[in-house]
């Protein structure tokens, strides 16, 4: 199975496209391509007075393990004092990632338009039953057997920007998304004596909106303000089977986060430079807000808290007709040690993310970008075994002396062309 996309920051991706992955996804205040102005600040646009197409597609690598370590009891229920462990790796292959962007605009004109459809999150993972690992053995043995999640969300932007004057720009875009989720097992259903079931893949629609602000001094310096509201979804309808053949339906709500981002950068003669900071709202989101087990022993939320997220970029313009580029991003982790457990689904947890790439220029119209991305956890994301039989012994029922924990690598290419309509 493949996502459409894979985020690096929680599930946010970083960037769009080859251009804007390579300067680490930071744009607010460096628009130097529009796929990145379209996706990080909607007033950038008119730093750019042509039409302008965009179409990038990259091929995505992840290795997660899951790691898990049980206490062993007697048949009485006492601990025996030995401990059952074992390592799950993923296998879930590559997923495809593509972005198509398109602005217009002239130099004649203060009003700039935009147009996009970006894949702008997602998570996944495939770990298959295994029983050296207490999480993967069957539900009948106490695990969770086959864990497999396939989460995207591909979203739509119609963006407008006017230039108030020739250093300060207003934009707003209102989007529309489409996002699908399937899960085996689904923790958000009611478990039964067959445990938990699989599901149909569900889908939800949303609507949400960006504005920002852009100057551009004229000696260089740049920057700019944006927000992204939150993507508000209707919920995912899913058609749940059971091991036993039993079927059932439950709804699950998962809204995509407010981010507020500012930006700077600055251009001379061979060099731009670009700096961001986001901060991404996951407390007031649901589906990341709540956490726990329900009374039914389904899973409310993950639980995760907002996060900070630094991109930096560079690109030396030295070498004619091929740009180079550095990117950079940091980001902190949204999964707190005790809801672990629950997130085992959405393991795309990456703390530093590494970025080179370059461009060409194919001729007067045409445009050729490249990046690869290697991204890192900062160690393992590590908690307790939850189970909802305990919870009312321990919090959220976490079995003593046991432990969960997972990391991951990213590895991706991506290749983009951009098409100038009306190149002087």
């Amino acid at each position: 199975m493949t996502n459409v996309t894979f985020a690096q920051v929680g599930h946010v991706m970083q960037g769009v496209g080859a251009f804007n992955m390579s300067m680490g996804g930071a744009a607010t205040g460096q628009p130097l391509d529009i796929s990145g102005a379209l996706q990080w600040n909607p007033a950038a646009i008119s730093s750019f007075d042509q039409q302008i197409l965009k179409v990038d597609v990259g091929i995505f690598f992840s290795s997660p393990q899951l790691n898990s370590t049980v206490p062993e009891f007697d048949q009485n229920g006492q601990p025996t004092g030995n401990f059952y462990s074992g390592t799950t790796a993923d296998d879930r292959g590559i997923s495809p990632m593509p972005a198509v962007a398109y602005v217009w605009a002239s130099d004649k004109s203060n009003h700039s338009f935009g147009f996009s459809v970006f894949g702008i999150s997602g998570f996944g993972v495939t770990f298959p039953e295994n029983m050296s690992n207490p999480i993967n053995m069957p539900q009948n043995m106490g695990g969770f057997g086959h864990i497999e999640s396939d989460y995207m969300l591909l979203q739509t932007g119609l963006t407008y920007a006017y230039q108030l004057t020739e250093k300060f720009s207003i934009g707003v875009e209102p989007n529309f998304s489409l996002s699908a989720l399937e899960l085996a097992p689904n923790p958000t259903a009611s478990p039964s004596a067959a445990g938990y079931p699989s599901t149909n893949r569900a889908t939800a629609t949303g609507y949400g909106a960006q504005v920002g602000i852009f100057f551009d001094s004229g000696t260089g310096f740049k920057s700019g303000v944006s927000y992204k509201t939150n993507v508000y979804f209707s919920d995912f309808e899913f058609e749940n089977t059971y091991l036993d053949g039993s079927t059932s339906t439950n709804t699950f709500n998962m809204d995509y986060p407010s981010i507020f981002s500012v930006g700077v950068g600055y251009s001379a003669d061979v060099l731009d430079l670009a700096l961001d900071y986001r901060f991404v709202n996951y407390e007031n989101t649901d589906g990341f807000s709540e956490s726990g087990w329900t009374n039914t022993a389904s899973v409310a939320g993950f639980g995760w808290k907002n996060i900070s997220v630094i991109s930096a970029g560079l690109q030396y313009k030295g070498i004619n007709n091929l740009p180079l580029r550095l990117g950079y991003t940091y980001s902190s982790n949204p999964i707190d040690e005790d809801l672990t457990f629950f997130n085992i689904p959405a393991t795309a947890v990456i703390a530093n993310a590494f970025q080179i790439g370059a461009g060409y220029n194919l001729g007067s119209k045409l445009n050729f970008d490249i990046v690869y991305h290697r991204g890192m956890s900062a160690g393992e994301t590590t908690g307790p075994v939850l189970n909802p039989q305990f919870a009312q012994q321990f919090p959220n029922g976490a079995i003593p002396g046991s432990e969960i924990s997972y990391d991951m690598n990213t590895d991706l290419i991506m290749v983009g062309f951009k098409y100038l309509f009306n190149s002087k």
